[in-house]
């Protein structure tokens, strides 16, 4: 069973262009895609003043702006910030091309453009640039490291099992969704997970006992009845 969600879903955009419509369509498409947390800005100074407390993951600019353009305004990002950049522009001479790619562009379309292209290529540029690298993971009692299979609680790391990590991760994947006791047995024991509920519920008690300040009282990691379990998780 393939989980609908990806953590790359979760990085922080910053699209610049100063059409409202184009704007609009962007957002309109990276939402579709799955991406939701997006900022907005039509000139180089509201992108930097966004940049600066939106701490963005990902750029995608217009060149020409009302204020400077897009190369410029890509150079004063990545003094403080070394994230990606794709360029989305009516700019398609080669020389714009070559400029862009020079100064470190990850990726550079022509509008008009496909929405499809457009989801494709900033898939591709995240999983490019933050390939492995997934998030802490914040709950009310602890945070959970995926990537060193680690819990962090009270100043403590505590190690995961090989079972407890696929078990997180398919419930982060799907974090405040339910995710079905089956679906989890998949994810820690393969193809035919028939038959592991009772072991399904031993591993849950235990990643409780790690992650939970009260496991008898549960907060982050949720029985849903009948259905299987939920993973909360604090804003990102």
């Amino acid at each position: 069973m393939k989980m609908d969600f990806d953590y790359l879903k979760q990085k922080r955009i910053l699209l610049v262009d100063d059409e409202q419509a184009l704007l609009e369509l962007v957002v309109s498409i990276l939402k579709e895609g799955g991406f939701q947390k997006i900022r907005t800005a039509k000139t180089v100074k509201e992108a930097l003043e966004i940049s600066a407390s939106y701490r963005p993951e990902l750029a995608i600019l217009d060149v020409m702006l009302p204020d400077g353009d897009g190369f410029v305004l890509m150079e004063q990002l990545k003094r403080t910030s070394d994230y990606p950049v794709l360029f989305l522009t009516a700019r398609g001479e080669d020389a714009d091309k070559f400029r862009g790619f020079g100064l470190g562009a990850d990726d550079y379309m022509v509008k008009p453009f496909l929405p499809q292209e457009l989801l494709l290529r900033v898939n591709a540029i995240l999983r490019r640039c933050y390939k492995g690298q997934n998030p802490l993971i914040r709950l009310s009692g602890s945070e959970i490291d995926l990537d060193r299979a680690e819990v962090i609680k009270n100043g403590e790391r505590i190690s995961l099992t090989a079972k407890e990590h696929h078990i997180l991760t398919a419930l982060f994947r799907n974090a405040g969704k339910i995710v079905t006791i089956d679906a989890l047995c998949e994810a820690a024991w393969g193809d035919n997970p028939f038959g592991y509920e009772n072991s399904l519920m031993a591993h849950i008690r235990r990643i409780r006992e790690k992650i939970e300040k009260n496991p008898g009282k549960p907060v982050s990691l949720i029985t849903v009845k009948g259905l299987g379990y939920k993973l909360v998780v604090e804003e990102q």
